[in-house]
Parts: structure tokens; C-alpha cells; sequence
């Protein structure tokens, strides 16, 4: 069986990279990314996290979601869960909502891929210890074959983002630069 890949651009929505407004160009890579996968007819499958009103899904023992319940932030409704402009997403793009920090917690996507018989995922997301982490385990718990592209992926801590994508990463996924990973395409 040949490789289908498909490119998960991860938590790249209003609300979260509003906390790096002041470097715009943060988002290059991950535009470099979307239209590179574009033009090899790679499928591009946009992921978010967002709630229900009234937060059903997210109980007070939660840590990190009872904090943005308490605040109303982040529903499905709002400005803050759509995904940026910049991307410039594609009619035909999947959007898949997710409910916890891995794109596979709460969400369809598993559905989207087999729709699409996919069995590569090259990742990209904000935060590369939340999202891209927690998907990057879990997809290679799935045995999906995987790619990390490194330069789009953010974190907050730089200390971090070296560390997991020079360290962690390597041990279950292909890490890539986006000039590299575009180049064998």
C-alpha cells in the first residue's frame, strides 16, 4: 500500500495566534506548508479546539479547560475558535472540531482520515507541547507514519520547542523543515 498523507494544520485559529500578534510573521511557515500540500494534492485537514455554549464537555477537575470555561472563551460560535485568515482555508477543507488538547480527543477526525485513506499525517500546530504532542503520541499509538514540520510549530518556551522537536520527536516521527519537506514533494 502506497503512502497518503495529509497535512493537519493544529490549533492555528483566532484565539490562539492572537497571542503572537506582534510577530506576524510567525505564520509564514504554516502558509508555505498549506499551499505546498495544496499543490502536490495533499489533503489539508484544519483542527481546532472550541466548546459547546454552556461547556458540557469540561468539568471543574479539568485543569486547563475549567480555566477558559470560567472565563466563556472559546466556543464554537466565536470569533476566537475560527480558523485565522491567513491560511486561507479551502471550501473542501475538512475543519475538525476537537474537545481536548490531541486533534483525536472529542473529535471526527479518525473519520476524516479513513474517509481519505490516509495513513501518513504531517504535522503542523500551536502549541508544539500541547497539540502537536499530544497528537504526534497519539497518532503513533495509531500507527500512522509521521511527520513533524519543524518550523511549523510554536511554543511559547523556545527551551521547549528545541527540545521536543531535537529530542522527542525524532523517536516517533520524521522531523522536517517545511524547505525540506516541501523539496521531496
Amino acid at each position: 500500500m502506497g503512502t497518503n498523507a495529509a497535512l493537519l494544520v493544529m490549533d492555528l485559529q483566532n484565539g490562539i495566534v492572537s497571542r503572537y500578534a506582534e510577530q506576524p510573521e510567525i505564520l509564514t511557515s504554516f502558509q508555505k506548508a498549506a499551499k505546498a500540500a495544496r499543490k502536490a494534492n495533499i489533503p489539508v485537514i484544519f483542527v481546532r479546539v472550541a466548546f459547546r455554549e454552556g461547556y458540557p464537555e469540561v468539568p471543574a477537575q479539568n485543569k486547563m479547560f475549567s480555566a477558559i470555561s470560567k472565563n466563556g472563551r472559546m466556543t464554537e460560535t466565536e470569533w476566537a475558535t475560527e480558523i485565522h485568515e491567513a491560511l486561507e482555508r479551502q471550501p473542501n477543507e475538512p475543519l475538525v472540531t476537537k474537545r481536548r488538547v490531541s486533534a483525536f480527543s472529542g473529535s471526527d477526525l479518525e473519520i476524516v482520515l479513513r474517509g481519505l485513506k490516509v495513513n501518513e499525517l504531517i504535522l503542523t500546530g500551536i502549541a508544539t507541547s500541547g497539540v502537536v504532542l499530544s497528537t504526534l503520541r497519539e497518532a503513533a499509538d495509531k500507527d500512522y507514519s509521521l511527520k513533524i514540520l519543524s518550523d511549523a510549530c510554536l511554543d511559547g518556551d523556545p527551551e521547549v520547542h528545541r527540545v521536543l522537536t531535537e529530542k522527542v520527536f525524532p523517536r516517533q516521527s520524521e522531523v522536517l523543515t517545511v524547505e525540506e519537506w516541501t523539496a521531496s514533494l
